[in-house]
């Protein structure tokens, strides 16, 4: 038998009758762009929560360029990024022709590290630009008084968070803008590409939906050059039957979170540490292993499927080579590259696979 990292068809057929459904009524309602199983979701997801405005848009990279061409973010702009991320989050800025500013993440929680974010402000920064990593939020509090004290925007990336909460209060309206992705992988997934963008600020999200729809709040008539990206009726009726379920999904992940923290507790596994105002949502559950390599080909050969979040920092990608920022400009990225390691964690790994897996990390890495 063999543990798979994810298993995206399970999903699937847990919710198939529902699912089959909602995609039989969105093809007979005639509405094939926008329309009311867009809006619906847009109602039901800023509910979910606790935030005004949601705008569906064509994708998680989609929503963060969205987010920061809706703030006047452009050329000759800086947006502060944690240079321990996945690219979309640079991306999106350059993107939009402004430079994106690294500062490193915390060693504990892997996200981006308020105490080291002052210090990389200047005169052209625009936005903070923090991402919930691995569905763990970051620290929200320090950057936000940051942003206030320098006149600043703050961009969460949340495409790993749906449903975690920062103190108590779910990830997606603490800042001026909040971005989603809902790629089938992620806790609250599609299936295809389809994201969304959340805020309070009611001319921000009119802003995001103009620019997504070709520049236009009116048929034919284009205020600015715009895009094209909108939720897809289909995805939206999709996910308005998966959001019924997160809360439930996420408690089975973090089950197996808390099986994994008990039962790791001891071995050479570095293993997440979760502040006590956190509640992950538990997209993925990484640990740390100097032997990296080693332990992943020894848990393959034990039929364990694991993964890689990320291989390669954004620094040194072939994409960011004209930032000139060589081996050693951020060291604690890094070392994180070359030491991160996901474990399977899904609503749909039986707990007896979970501990397969525990057990091979284990055997593995036991000190």
């Amino acid at each position: 038998m063999s543990v798979p990292f994810l298993d995206l068809k399970a999903a699937y057929e847990e919710l198939r009758d529902e699912i089959d459904a909602a995609i039989r009524r969105t093809c007979e309602s005639g509405w094939y762009i926008l329309g009311p199983e867009v809006e619906a979701f847009e109602r039901e997801f800023a509910d979910y929560l606790g935030v005004a405005h949601c705008v569906g848009v064509g994708n998680g990279l989609d929503a963060l360029q969205l987010a920061l061409r809706a703030l006047d973010v452009g050329p000759g702009d800086e947006v502060i990024v944690s240079s321990n991320t996945f690219i979309a989050t640079w991306l999106a800025v350059t993107s939009v022709g402004a430079v994106p500013v690294p500062v490193e993440p915390d060693p504990a929680t892997h996200n981006i590290d308020p105490d080291r974010v002052e210090a990389a402000i200047t005169p052209r920064t625009k936005v903070i630009l923090p991402t919930h990593l691995y569905g763990q939020p970051a620290d929200l509090d320090p950057l936000l008084a940051l942003a206030r004290k320098h006149r600043l925007k703050l961009i969460e990336d949340a495409a790993q968070a749906h449903g975690a909460r920062y103190k108590g209060r779910r990830v997606g309206g603490h800042g001026d803008a909040v971005t989603w992705s809902f790629y089938p992988g992620k806790n609250l997934g599609a299936m295809g590409d389809a994201g969304a963008v959340t805020t309070n600020d009611p001319a921000v999200a009119e802003k995001i939906r103009m620019l997504g729809n070709y520049g236009s709040r009116r048929k034919y008539v284009h205020e600015v050059a715009g895009m094209n990206s909108r939720l897809d009726p289909i995805q939206a009726a999709v996910l308005r039957v998966k959001l019924t379920r997160l809360d439930e999904w996420n408690a089975r992940r973090a089950a197996i979170a808390n099986l994994y923290l008990d039962a790791l507790a001891g071995t050479a596994a570095s293993l997440p540490h979760v502040p006590n105002w956190a509640e992950p949502s538990w997209h993925l559950f990484v640990v740390s292993v100097e032997a990296r390599d080693a332990v992943q080909q020894a848990l393959t050969a034990r039929g364990v499927q694991t993964l890689i979040h990320y291989p390669l920092p954004p620094h040194l990608q072939g994409a960011y080579a004209e930032l000139e920022a060589g081996e050693g400009s951020f060291p604690v990225a890094e070392r994180l590259a070359k030491q991160v390691l996901s474990l399977p964690i899904a609503p749909h790994l039986p707990i007896d696979d979970a501990r397969r897996v525990a057990d091979a990390v284990h055997a593995a890495t036991i000190r």
